[in-house]
């Protein structure tokens, strides 16, 4: 099922202004329906090379699962399957070539399929919902912070300023297993689904990324342009890479007349 008259898709990586180069990797699928953003970590260009792997391994899987026709029932599954032999591929790499040791990287995904969507994340990158002008965060960081958080350590106005906040507990490629959240929701016309890695957010407030997704929702493009440069002007201290997805109609899957009569029969 072509998916590109129900999603209006726009991404933008940028390496901000203190980086020397970009270790984020995004991939985007309007026709089959996912978006994939990875923020790398690890030595020089190593990062890169996590999050390279991971994006490309997924896009890749995801699009011949898709193609051979995808049950509903299988969704979650099949993403965890994969995410499982990607962090293996990584951590395999990372083992095996010294340059590459300790490599690693966050993932967060989303797949649209049936008016609805499925959400994978490992580590701080995030996915968030903006719907009836509210945005919701939908991930949990996998991070030291978030912990901190949780246990009534740290006020999330003081987190805004610890040093502690890109320590992730849980990422692509560092460990022989790792267990990625999965999560589904309802998908509904007119909802925005905003993925980023955390150079966005670390820079920009969930206050002014609302309020920029209310003004500038109807047009991604000029939304993630106008993301990206907020985060620039107030700092742009790590990466910055953002996806946003606009939900224009509703996208039930495609069944046949035999299920059709299942269903009416139930």
């Amino acid at each position: 099922m072509d998916l590109r008259p129900a999603l209006d898709i726009a991404s933008l990586t940028d390496p901000g202004k203190v980086r020397s180069h970009n270790e984020d990797s995004l991939a985007v699928d309007a026709e089959a329906g996912f978006v994939i953003l990875a923020d790398g970590m690890g030595g020089y260009n190593a990062g890169e090379v996590a999050s390279g792997i991971a994006v490309t391994m997924l896009s890749d899987s995801l699009k011949s699962a898709l193609r051979g026709g995808l049950a509903d029932r299988e969704t979650g599954s099949l993403v965890r399957a994969e995410i499982e032999r990607t962090n293996a591929a990584i951590y395999q790499a990372a083992q095996s070539q010294p340059q590459f040791s300790g490599m690693g990287t966050t993932l967060v995904f989303a797949l649209f399929h049936d008016n609805r969507v499925t959400v994978a994340h490992i580590g701080d990158s995030r996915l968030y919902r903006y719907r009836e002008a509210r945005l919701e965060q939908v991930t949990r960081d996998h991070s030291l912070l978030q912990e901190q958080i949780d246990s009534g350590m740290l006020s999330r106005e003081d987190a805004r300023l610890s040093r502690n906040r890109n320590l992730v507990t849980r990422a692509l490629g560092v460990d022989p297993a790792v267990a990625a959240e999965i999560q589904e929701h309802a998908a509904l016309p007119g909802d925005i689904y905003l993925l980023c890695s955390d150079g966005l957010n670390d820079m920009v407030g969930d206050e002014d990324i609302q309020l920029t997704l209310g003004a500038l929702g109807a047009n991604p493009k000029l939304a993630a342009s106008q993301l990206v440069r907020m985060a620039n002007d107030n700092g742009g201290r790590d990466n910055i890479s953002v996806i946003l997805v606009r939900i224009l109609r509703d996208f039930p899957a495609n069944r046949g007349a035999l299920a059709r009569l299942r269903t009416w029969l139930k």
